[in-house]
């Protein structure tokens, strides 16, 4: 019998991909949403804070725009996020009602971290959402107000990111980053077919770094070397993360169970 991992999970940052969220014929996975919403909510109704760090916009306004290639100019992004946004929320909207829970679209850009008064408002705002019992925070970045000119750097550059760094803001314990693989591989293992799935990393070292490449999917920004990045910070403030597939989010019930899902990053692997 393989021992169970020491998780802790009181406060949980949940980070959904969009390679989870779309389908491959561009269309939004509902029922990833409709049971990402069961989960989240159940949790928030044991006693947990949970909020959802989502991305998706971009692949969303795609769908509902007809676009097929993801748009290169950045207005055009924007543009598209913002259809997209609107009709993610919505569903997320519609999901949780089911289980008598709301939600609050929290957008936000990086000067949370670069200026005092901002970090404080979002925390301030963080702190009064997790103490009401029937609401969840869905955060994204604001896309349609960031940029990444060389004098107004405001842009996180992905979620992953965006996801490790709302962690450490609300001081959670543990972030749980569903994505379309079962974790992070030893090499591409749609390349090297004897690669192995890692089970737990508690540093990341060049070994780590080399075994990381390529990007996402047409849809989204992210990519392995992302989801290292965001690793190393949750590492640098002794919190734990695990990389794991999203296709089926009752998996976020097994990881807080102790399970050997996906791969843990955690300072404190025995």
């Amino acid at each position: 019998m393989q021992n169970k991992r020491q998780i802790y999970g009181d406060r949980i940052v949940v980070k959904v991909g969009t390679s989870t969220l779309i389908r491959q014929n561009s269309k939004i996975n509902l029922e990833v949403i409709k049971e990402l919403a069961h989960v989240l909510s159940t949790l928030k109704k044991d006693g947990k804070d949970v909020v959802l760090v989502s991305s998706g916009a971009i692949g969303v306004g795609m769908g509902v725009l007809g676009i097929d290639k993801r748009p290169i100019k950045i207005s055009k992004q924007q543009a598209v996020a913002a259809v997209g946004q609107a009709e993610l929320m919505q569903i997320y909207n519609e999901a949780f009602h089911e289980y008598g829970m709301s939600v609050a679209q929290m957008l936000i850009t990086r000067d949370i971290i670069d200026y005092p008064e901002s970090h404080t408002n979002v925390m301030n705002s963080f702190q009064e959402l997790m103490s009401m019992d029937n609401a969840i925070p869905i955060v994204n970045e604001n896309d349609t107000v960031t940029v990444s000119e060389l004098d107004h750097h405001t842009k996180f550059g992905d979620n992953d990111q965006l996801s490790a760094i709302v962690t450490n803001l609300v001081d959670a314990d543990l972030l749980i980053m569903l994505s379309d693989i079962d974790g992070f591989y030893s090499a591409n293992p749609l390349k090297v077919p004897d690669a192995h799935l890692i089970d737990s990393i508690n540093k990341i070292n060049p070994d780590i770094i080399a075994a990381a490449g390529g990007h996402g999917t047409k849809y989204g920004t992210g990519g392995m070397t992302t989801k290292l990045k965001a690793a190393e910070l949750i590492l640098k403030h002794n919190q734990q993360m695990v990389l794991t597939n999203g296709k089926n989010p009752d998996v976020i019930f097994n990881i807080l169970s102790g399970d050997a899902v996906g791969t843990l990053f955690s300072k404190n692997i025995q």
